[in-house]
């Protein structure tokens, strides 16, 4: 990737991942996660096939046997050992039976929620834990965001012909709220899924170029039309900005700029409050970035005011009645 934000770093209002955390992506910040994503950041060439190998197929490496694994990752059984040993387990099988564990506790939304609901009578209310998960989600990006990274993916969607937003399922809310972000200041922008789903995607970026950008926005669970369309735009010479939960999201590997969002929640899949702010940042760094994009914001409320309540076309006081608009309208129209 050419430029990215760095993984969350652990924060003292993080909460603890061993006790409660989402699943899929959180196995990357658990402990056997973080020392997977130590080797994929500095060990040779072969520990770093292994450990990505293992980070995107935490699930499937627990039914492995080290032959399978060995040839899956194409490496030899020995350097298997040696990189189960590096990390701080006593062989291979005491890596794939660490896997197991911590798969088990983190990748277990039904369980998660009975524990959360047993926890209820004597903990603080689950509508108070999920307002503190969000909170430190958010501190936690903040902590570990690169404002250089954030910069750099300004000035690609500054020169972009098109910015095309893409996210599915919940992140195709989010999607649409960058696209009321982006619109008044990119050229053109288009919402890739909106109401069409996969077809309607893949419709809208058979004409993108190199000289466009794709933000794709995608937390757990990942959806394969996501990851597929990401890669068709790819290899189309397109720029792919992520906006994602963890460097082990499949998304970052296809990303030329990646924004880490940390989504940890005690029982949702994953949380978006952290996207959303993150969505909000990102807006904001385009609007100041130079001052066409501010006097551009200036006109935008001169032209959104008078639709606004108390505006000229709104409605001037709770009394007003419909009539009385109706009429304010028709009088407008005569003149």
């Amino acid at each position: 990737m050419k430029a990215s934000a760095s993984p969350a770093r652990s924060s003292p209002h993080t909460p603890r991942v061993g006790t409660l955390s989402a699943p899929d992506a959180a196995f990357a910040q658990s402990p056997l996660g973080q020392a997977l994503m130590h080797v994929l950041g500095s060990g040779s060439a072969s520990q770093r096939q292994i450990a990505d190998y293992l980070l995107r197929n935490q699930m499937r490496v627990t039914a492995l046997g080290i032959e399978e694994l060995a040839d899956s990752c194409e490496v030899s059984t020995a350097t298997i050992s040696r990189f189960a040993r590096d990390i701080g387990q006593k062989n291979y099988s005491a890596m794939r039976g660490a896997m197991a564990e911590t798969l088990q506790s983190l990748l277990q939304p039904v369980d998660k929620l009975r524990r959360t609901i047993e926890r209820r009578a004597r903990a603080t209310s689950p509508v108070t834990e999920s307002l503190e998960y969000a909170a430190a989600n958010i501190a936690a990006t903040s902590d570990a965001l690169s404002p250089p990274a954030v910069q750099a993916v300004v000035r690609r969607l500054t020169r972009a012909k098109v910015v095309y937003v893409m996210g599915f399922g919940l992140s195709a809310n989010l999607a649409g709220m960058l696209v009321q972000h982006l619109q008044p200041f990119c050229p053109h922008v288009v919402e890739v899924v909106g109401i069409g789903g996969s077809e309607v995607a893949a419709g809208h970026l058979v004409n993108l170029t190199a000289q466009d950008v794709l933000v794709v926005i995608s937390f757990p669970r990942y959806t394969l039309d996501c990851i597929g369309l990401a890669s068709f735009a790819r290899d189309r010479g397109a720029c792919i900005v992520a906006l994602t939960d963890s460097p082990a999201s499949p998304l970052a590997e296809l990303a030329d700029h990646a924004l880490f969002a940390q989504s940890t929640h005690p029982v949702l899949p994953s949380s978006a409050s952290t996207a959303l702010a993150m969505i909000e940042a990102l807006a904001v760094a385009l609007m100041v970035s130079n001052k066409d994009n501010v006097d551009k914001a200036a006109r935008l409320s001169e032209v959104i005011a008078a639709y606004l309540y108390g505006g000229e076309h709104g409605v001037q006081a709770p009394r007003k009645t419909a009539a009385q608009q109706r009429k304010a309208v028709h009088k407008k129209q005569s003149l």
